[in-house]
């Protein structure tokens, strides 16, 4: 698809992949709006890239709601929304599970994921036309020992996403599923796992998103496992009867 000239909406866009995204397709000739958790990154961001954007807690469906109509408000329209907000916590037995963590995950990574997704399906079924691109991650296909909670939400959130894209078929909007292996991101924070120096930049996961979005027919499913171990493929659903039950 083309890039310059679409208006496109990320969350989680004030660091990391999120402004990785944001830098690169501003540089495409995108019309970026931007939501982030974290009010002061998100204002030098937003100075940097001079665009439009919200505070938003993707938890909250009001605050993504707003962030929708700040796109709608300067550009009419939305062409694509990155639902790329997410969160981490570190690795451990799961009868040492930390619950109030593991549901702030499912708050974040799915309920935040669904809040966005529909959102942007209100907007783009009116125009019959749109891609949805969610960042989900290869623990979200495969679950990782000692990663129970981690894994458990980006399950949840590959489930929804497989659902949508399924009722959605037909309808000229795109449901698009990103899974990265392993890439370098703050949010570990001390909790770096033995493998991440040699985990992949942001940027270069950012480009590989990018790419496949320029092709006339993206990929609907996108493992990234390696800068030269990227795993794509077309997903094209029967369209579902609506009144199915």
């Amino acid at each position: 698809m083309k890039l310059s000239g679409a208006v496109v909406v990320i969350t989680g866009a004030s660091r990391g992949l999120g402004k990785c995204l944001a830098n690169e397709l501003k540089a495409q000739g995108a019309k970026v709006v931007v939501g982030d958790l974290e009010s002061e990154d998100l204002r030098t961001t937003l100075a940097e890239l001079e665009a439009p954007g919200l505070h938003c807690d993707v938890t909250e469906r009001a605050h993504v709601e707003a962030l929708a109509q700040e796109a709608i408000k300067h550009y009419g329209r939305i062409d694509i929304w990155i639902n790329n907000a997410g969160i981490w916590m570190p690795y451990g037995p799961v009868e040492e599970l930390d619950f109030k963590r593991a549901r702030a995950l499912m708050e974040v990574n799915y309920f935040g994921l669904a809040h966005g997704t529909v959102e942007a399906l209100k907007h783009m079924r009116k125009k019959g036309q749109g891609v949805i691109v969610n960042m989900i991650s290869v623990r979200g296909l495969e679950g990782k020992g000692l990663a129970a909670g981690y894994s458990a939400s980006k399950f949840a959130a590959e489930g929804f996403t497989q659902a949508v894209r399924a009722e959605v078929a037909g309808s000229g909007v795109s449901v698009i599923g990103i899974y990265p292996y392993r890439m370098k991101t703050g949010l570990f924070g001390e909790n770096k796992h033995a493998d991440y120096d040699s985990s992949m930049e942001p940027e270069e996961v950012a480009t590989i998103i990018i790419e496949n979005l320029k092709e006339a027919d993206p990929a609907e499913h996108v493992e990234i496992w390696g800068q030269d171990d990227i795993r794509a493929k077309h997903i094209h659903p029967t369209p579902i009867d609506q009144k199915e039950k």
